[in-house]
């Protein structure tokens, strides 16, 4: 009998080899997705990646990092693009996440309708949950190298052993690690298991950061870092905080500590080691400015890199406060007859806001300072934050908002 005609009904043309093995083929990379056994993590890696994150192998994450994960707000309303983002440690990690679904919607997504504001409000909760696995996706991928990536979910079995040098936590334990070496095999992954990231009581942003650490590697993340940020997290305000590297982990791929372009050595520095800074445009830039720091003339520059990316999305650290700023326009960043006077729109993360704020932004009129006439001390008492943040990227613009009571 011809192998060809196996399975096929009585008359019906004979399957060719090519044909045959381009369907064993895609089977055999479905069974790896959706059949593969996850690996088991050691001990000593347990205790390196705490270590990574803390400074030590005794702390665990708190209670407001544990409740938190990648809720959307309602399908189909004027936010439906929008994560949630509560006060806490993890806001940061969404909202760098959130950036990044914006890009997807916008710019990204193959039957998208670019540049509509308007499509970020027709979204049904696949849709949501289909822009969160892409963007989960995207931003391991690169850690990866564009090489691989890791996902880690959790199981019901322990894969820990007891070591006096370790405090449990009842959940790191129990991970087990999914490695890929084919973008497209992680995306369908994450859609099929996009639940153990967005339901209530998943640990979601928890388990998205292990795996973004284990997507980039403790080894070169290590190597990433410089000698003014020897861990991950850090305590504050009650709280723990991530650093800088993390979210130029995620704007990047790279745990670079510092805003600027490029490894330097400072000035001021005593030692030979170099500072690490962002070393590639990112697809999502970042923008940051604090009254604080203004007062106290501490405000960091961030480069070029960061403030320019590929995309017209920013992840915006305002008075200790991450948000997202962004527009629909790709020309924007590469054309500068765009910048005269264009559309921004911004989003806070907070549950309050209900609505996209849209601002419209004027480059060459400099009527923000009118009659004023005041020093730069005392500039930003008179105008929102948000106005002061942009002014980064555009220095002396004139800000709109377009019936909207500034909020930020």
């Amino acid at each position: 009998m011809d192998p060809r005609t196996l399975g096929r009904e009585p008359g019906s043309k004979p399957m060719e080899l090519e044909e045959i093995t381009t369907k064993i083929s895609e089977l055999d990379k479905w069974r790896t997705i959706f059949s593969s056994k996850g690996l088991e993590i050691s001990n000593p890696i347990y205790q390196d990646i705490r270590k990574l994150l803390f400074g030590n192998a005794f702390q665990t994450f708190n209670y407001e990092w544990k409740k938190s994960f990648f809720k959307f707000r309602d399908a189909f309303s004027d936010l439906a693009y929008a994560l949630e983002a509560e006060k806490g440690g993890a806001r940061s990690i969404q909202l760098v996440v959130q950036a990044h679904i914006i890009k997807y919607l916008l710019f990204q997504k193959k039957e998208c309708d670019h540049g509509s504001l308007s499509s970020l409000a027709e979204l049904s909760q696949k849709q949501q949950e289909r822009a969160l696995a892409a963007s989960l996706a995207y931003i391991l991928w690169t850690a990866g190298e564009m090489k691989r990536a890791t996902i880690c979910l959790i199981t019901s079995d322990s894969y820990f052993t007891e070591s006096p040098d370790y405090k449990t936590d009842n959940f790191t334990e129990k991970l087990l690690l999914f490695e890929f070496v084919e973008k497209d095999n992680l995306e369908k992954f994450l859609c099929a298991h996009i639940h153990c990231f967005k339901d209530e009581g998943s640990h979601g942003v928890i388990l998205f950061l292990y795996s973004l650490l284990f997507s980039r590697t403790i080894i070169r993340i290590r190597q990433d870092l410089d000698y003014t940020t020897t861990q991950l997290l850090h305590f504050c305000l009650g709280n723990y905080a991530v650093r800088q590297a993390v979210l130029n982990l995620m704007l990047t791929g790279r745990a670079s500590p510092q805003v600027f372009n490029g490894d330097q050595l400072l000035d001021d520095q005593k030692s030979e080691q170099k500072h690490h800074g962002v070393l590639t445009r990112s697809d999502v830039g970042y923008l940051h400015w604090s009254r604080e720091e203004m007062e106290q003339d501490k405000l960091p520059q961030v480069g070029s890199m960061l403030k320019t990316p590929k995309f017209p999305i920013w992840l915006c650290y305002i008075n200790g406060t991450y948000s997202v700023l962004f527009g629909t326009n790709t020309s924007l960043l590469c054309d500068w007859k765009m910048e005269h006077i264009f559309d921004l729109y911004f989003y806070s993360g907070q549950f309050t806001q209900i609505k996209t704020a849209h601002l419209t932004i004027d480059t060459h009129s400099h009527h923000w300072e009118g009659h004023y006439k005041i020093d730069e001390g005392d500039r930003e008492k008179r105008f929102p934050s948000l106005e002061m943040t942009i002014r980064t990227k555009w220095e002396g613009a004139a800000i709109r908002w377009n019936g909207t009571v500034p909020f930020f």
